[in-house]
């Protein structure tokens, strides 16, 4: 990913005069800058102000459907749209095609991060990556298993997925809360465990919450999928080329059975992971156009200076992948679009002290409500610690045990995918609606109780014992 400009420093003009100097250090830095640091913090910059709309969304969506004007609340989500092409047809809910159509793009970026991880990422040295992914293995099973025990041959059943899920925006919004109190270190880890999350949730949905298939459907999306293979292999690389097969692959994995939210994850994967140009070439053809750029202002050539402007944005679109590219261009409109959007379709529910009572007794509200509140943190906590003492991994420096135990509470917020999972596990209203309350009371006490203990909790020093536990 190209560095990006300081702070009032815009424009690739005010950016050019310094660029040279800027990109001293050595390829060892700038490759830990590109592929970890600046991803991390425009990652967690986007996530916590997403967060923050997809809290007041789904405030919005309980404050509507309490309020004198429920009704328009389900009339609105309930409202048809038809979409006919001639030789296909598509007529769904607004709510199904926030649930199919958004989601599908939710899933996508979601995908892009899962693949940036594994190629360049936390996930890509089995050292490094070993903690995170035990305990989102931990942080999956231990919360199905305590569901499964309150639902087991009852009609609810079917929701056992529904606490294994981690919000990444609610938990990037409570350590952007903690900021400097919480080491690095701990971000990293959270993250990387919330990305294997998805991963979980991704693959749980595939296998376990998919019906009937239709062979004839399956056969168009594998043809459009080869189709966009094919372009990918030929090297084109203008995304605007691909959006109309995208949209085929959509629709076709939806009539085929498999939820359509997978047709993203898919796609996903085909983006490539590598620059079009040569970024050993990069800081050197940057300093010749910075010397260009300052000779040409100084000879007053402003149409010069415009084709410099020119040259250094194509340099920029070679030495950035289209797997950084795009998922820098949708993540924004995810984070401060999409999620808030299917959180105000979602999170809407009728809640009053006996409704709170009443679904935290049932049983799918009291297997997800301890499944994320309790199951979350002890699954994480319970697997990172064998994972530590059988030597797999190591702590993060800086972190202590009491940071872990703090970051699975954290974890236990499930807002997103978790609603995404009631809706396809349960067909019964007043199911749904009492998984919906125990998922955001579940997501609230968890998330205030991370806080809590994190705000807490110094980071140990860098020669602390981190290997071994810490404290």
């Amino acid at each position: 990913m190209v560095r990006r400009c300081p702070r009032g420093l815009r424009s690739p003009r005010a950016f050019l005069p310094i660029a040279a100097s800027r990109w001293r250090g050595g390829p060892a830095v700038h490759a830990v800058n590109q592929r970890i640091l600046l991803p991390l913090q425009a990652f967690i910059r986007t996530e916590a102000f997403g967060g923050i709309l997809l809290l007041a969304a789904a405030v919005a969506a309980l404050a509507w459907v309490n309020s004198p004007w429920d009704a328009s609340y389900a009339d609105l989500w309930d409202t048809h749209l038809t979409v006919d092409l001639g030789f296909y047809r598509l007529e769904e809910s607004l709510a199904h095609f926030v649930n199919d159509g958004l989601m599908a793009i939710f899933f996508f970026v979601v995908g892009m991060e899962i693949k940036r991880e594994i190629v360049h990422g936390e996930l890509r040295e089995p050292r490094r990556a070993a903690l995170p992914i035990v305990a989102a293995l931990g942080g999956m099973a231990v919360p199905a298993l305590i569901y499964t025990a309150f639902n087991a041959g009852g009609p609810a059943a079917h929701g056992w997925g529904i606490p294994m899920a981690t919000d990444i925006a609610f938990a990037v919004g409570v350590l952007a809360l903690l900021g400097r109190r919480i080491p690095l270190g701990l971000k990293v880890f959270l993250l990387a465990l919330a990305i294997v999350d998805d991963l979980g949730a991704i693959v749980v949905i595939a296998v376990f919450y998919t019906d009937s298939l239709s062979v004839a459907a399956l056969g168009w999306a594998a043809l459009t999928l080869a189709g966009i293979l094919v372009m990918n292999r030929a090297g084109i690389r203008n995304f605007a080329v691909y959006a109309p097969f995208a949209v085929v692959f959509w629709a076709a994995v939806l009539e085929s059975g498999i939820h359509a939210t997978l047709a993203g994850v898919a796609l996903a994967v085909l983006v490539p992971s590598r620059p079009v140009g040569d970024r050993s070439l990069f800081e050197g053809r940057l300093g010749w156009f910075a010397r260009r750029f300052r000779a040409a202002r100084a000879r007053g050539a402003e149409e010069e200076v415009e084709v410099v402007i020119e040259g250094v944005e194509e340099l920029a679109r070679e030495a950035e992948t289209p797997l950084d590219r795009l998922e820098r261009l949708l993540h924004p409109w995810v984070s401060y679009g999409v999620v808030p959007v299917f959180a105000l379709a979602n999170a809407g529910v009728a809640i009053s002290a006996g409704s709170v009572t009443d679904a935290l007794g049932s049983s799918a509200g009291a297997g997800a409500a301890l499944g994320l509140l309790i199951g979350k943190p002890v699954g994480i906590f319970a697997s990172s610690w064998l994972a530590v003492r059988m030597g797999l991994a190591a702590l993060p420096v800086g972190v202590g045990w009491r940071h872990i135990g703090g970051a699975g509470l954290v974890a236990g917020m499930g807002f997103t995918v978790s609603l995404f999972i009631t809706a396809l596990a349960f067909e019964d209203p007043t199911v749904i609606d009492d998984a919906k309350i125990a998922i955001l009371v579940a997501t609230i006490a968890a998330g205030s109780a991370g806080y809590a203990l994190l705000r807490r909790v110094a980071p140990l020093p860098a020669n602390g014992d981190v290997a071994g536990g810490g404290r």
